[in-house]
Order: structure tokens, then C-alpha cells, then sequence
């Protein structure tokens, strides 16, 4: 409504109190994003930086399937940016689609209809990959079909944000208007009948708040029959700057607890990062990766081949260096209790064909045990 809109209704008033005063509350929907964003990019780059090795028994492969999973899946994505989209997808879906074209290229599913029986495989039809749709229906032993929780998170999320929502509108449009000049023009309306003169004064008035509000210095001419004046005081009463930042630091927290994530690691904290590092790859990265790690086993590789100790053996990033675990390696290996290529599995690292990594040592020296007759093993 124009400022001399409320005069057009009947030219005999001089005033008229037909203003809204309060403006409709706005949702500010980029904090959600911001916060989702966040912890779904933190957690996505913790995936992604992964290794998934096809294991043999003792020994490891480097075939087709390890080149998928780890250098290019397919023909328009890397393995990083790949990983990163499938936790994306489980963390606004709380589901995801991964197919295999024919020329064997790992693509992930935009858009797809699921149709769950009891008894009998699960099929996914019109499966939507940008723009395209395949006419073909997937079958769930052809198909990696992950699930994050057995409740969508989403939900939870917009429920929670339609009060931090309503909380942050609130605190900016006081904080907007905390520092606001305010105006009143008085105005002579025996001057201003008719509509030409109530639209040019009306573009007076729109080109004077323009400038106001646009430039360093302006000057207002004063027109005969109206008169400019300012209310605003310097006085800056309100909520600060950092009520904002409370509202919205609140509800990133609220998004990176239901997500497993200590808000330390997201905000850079160094207090304790060690034990929340620990903390989130056991709780939040392993999880997540065992899912994936089950779903590969049974659709890349048959029952029989995974009895006989063929299976996908995700190597998760490790925050510590080898330096970090060798008090720890040390003990291990001088008390008789490991063998070092026994360790080497543990800490994600390939075997040794040196055969003295295949027995157990005891002291400090790292002396061979003897054998029971008293005489050495050799």
C-alpha cells in the first residue's frame, strides 16, 4: 500500500490509522539448509575419504570393483564426490539408490518407486536418473539400497526448525529495526485533491526514502505544504547481534546431536577433539560404513565367495599417524600377543610377505620364543 493510498479513500480526512504496524513473521528456511548442509557436507567428507578393498583371505585385490568403489564409479563422478552425494541422499532421504548401468557404471537414483513385499524381493521401478527415466524394474538383489534410520530425519528436523524458525524471524526483524531511521512527513491535504497531485506527491515521498536509504549524504527540499522530520534518536534498544547468533547456533546443535556429530567438531573446537573424534568415528562413521560394507558383501559377491573370505573391507580414515601407535605397537608385539602382520590388519595396513612378520615375538629385545622343548624354533 503506497503512503497516500489510505487518502484516496475519501479526500474530506485528514488522517487515517489504516497502517499495519506488524509485518507477517518470515521463515528464514536458509538457516535449515545451512545447518543440514553442514553436518551432512562434515559427515559426507568423512565418508568419502574412505577406502573400499576387495579382500581375499589374507591378501587384498585391485580389480574392477575396487577401481569402481574408489577411483571413478561412474563416467561424470569421482569416487569422493560419489560417497559424498550417497550421505547426502540417507541424510534428507533417509534412503538411497545406487544402480548398475550395463556398461557397469555405479549411478545414484534421483527419483524411484518401491514396492516392498514380505516373502519375496523388493523391485524398484521408474527409476529416475537426471531426466531419464529407465524402463527397466531392478530387482533388490541387483541394486545397493541403503537406509540411514528407520525414521525419516527430515520430519524431525522441520518440526524442530518451526520454532528456531519462528524465534530467528522474530529476533532479526527486531534487530533490522533496531537501528532503523524513522520519518514522518507532514502535509497540507488542502494542497493535494487531486490524483495528480497525489501521485507526484507520492513520488516524492518513494524518491526521498530511496535516497535515505541508498545514500551517504541526502538532501530532502522542503515543499511548500509538507514538512520532513525525523523520529529516530540514536538510541539502539533491542536484541544484539549475538541473540542471532545464539538461535542459530542453538539449532545447528540440536541438527548435529540427532545426526551424532559433537558440535565441537563442527565449530573447530580444540578442547577434548581427540575423544569427540573418537566418539564420532565409532559412533557415527562406523555405523554408517557397516551399513555399507553389508549391502556391498551381499550384492557385489555370492554366498559362497563370501565363506570362503572373499569380502569388502572398508578401511575408514584413521585422524591418527603411524607415529601415534608405535608405544602401542611396541607393547603389543614384545608381550607375544600379535604378530606383526596380525597388527597390520588391525591398523588397515596390507600384509608383509616377510615371514618373520608371521610369528609371535616376546621381550623388549624381540628375542623368538623358544619352543617348548627349550631349543629355538629356528
Amino acid at each position: 500500500m503506497g503512503l497516500l493510498d489510505v487518502f484516496k479513500r475519501n479526500s474530506e480526512l485528514g488522517y487515517m490509522f489504516d497502517v499495519e504496524m506488524i509485518p507477517d513473521v518470515v521463515v528464514r528456511a536458509h538457516m535449515k539448509r545451512l545447518a543440514i548442509e553442514t553436518c551432512a557436507s562434515f559427515l559426507g567428507r568423512t565418508i568419502s575419504q574412505s577406502e573400499f578393498r576387495v579382500k581375499n583371505g589374507k591378501s587384498y585385490e585391485k580389480d574392477e570393483l575396487y577401481y569402481r568403489l574408489n577411483v571413478r564409479p561412474n563416467k561424470n563422478m569421482t569416487a569422493s564426490t560419489f560417497w559424498q552425494t550417497v550421505v547426502r541422499k540417507l541424510i534428507y532421504d533417509n534412503e538411497c539408490l545406487i544402480i548398475q548401468a550395463d556398461d557397469e557404471d555405479l549411478l545414484i537414483a534421483d527419483d524411484y518407486e518401491h514396492s516392498a513385499f514380505a516373502v519375496k524381493e523388493d523391485i524398484f521401478s521408474k527409476v529416475k536418473l537426471r531426466g531419464y527415466e529407465f524402463q527397466r524394474v531392478f530387482k533388490q538383489n541387483e541394486v545397493l539400497h541403503l537406509r540411514y534410520t528407520n525414521e525419516k530425519l527430515t520430519p524431525l528436523i522441520d518440526g524442530l526448525f518451526a520454532d528456531y524458525g519462528e524465534l530467528f524471524a522474530r529476533i532479526l526483524n527486531a534487530q533490522k529495526r533496531k537501528n532503523q531511521i524513522r520519518g514522518t512527513v507532514d502535509m497540507d491535504m488542502l494542497s493535494a485533491k487531486t490524483p495528480e497531485h497525489l501521485q507526484k506527491f507520492q513520488e516524492f515521498i518513494d524518491n526521498m526514502y530511496k535516497a535515505i536509504g541508498e545514500k551517504d549524504i541526502a538532501i530532502v527540499p522542503q515543499q511548500k505544504g509538507t514538512k520532513y522530520d525525523e523520529k529516530y534518536d540514536g538510541a539502539a534498544n533491542g536484541p544484539s547481534v549475538d541473540e542471532i547468533n545464539k538461535v542459530t547456533n542453538g539449532f545447528l546443535d540440536q541438527v548435529a546431536m540427532a545426526l551424532g556429530i559433537h558440535i565441537s567438531l563442527i565449530r573447530g573446537d580444540l578442547a577434548d577433539v581427540e575423544k569427540h573424534t573418537k566418539n564420532f568415528m565409532m559412533f557415527t562413521v562406523s555405523p554408517l560404513l557397516k551399513k555399507i560394507g553389508d549391502e556391498g558383501n551381499s550384492k557385489f559377491l555370492t554366498k559362497e565367495e563370501y565363506l570362503d573370505g572373499r569380502r569388502l573391507d572398508i578401511r575408514q580414515v584413521s585422524y591418527q599417524s603411524v607415529f601415534d601407535l608405535a608405544n602401542s605397537i611396541d607393547k603389543l608385539i614384545s608381550s607375544g600377543a600379535f604378530t606383526g602382520n596380525e597388527l597390520r590388519d588391525e591398523a588397515g595396513w596390507e600384509r608383509s610377505d616377510d615371514p618373520k612378520l608371521d610369528k609371535h615375538y616376546i621381550t623388549k629385545n624381540y628375542q623368538e620364543m623358544y619352543s617348548a622343548e627349550g631349543g629355538d624354533d629356528e
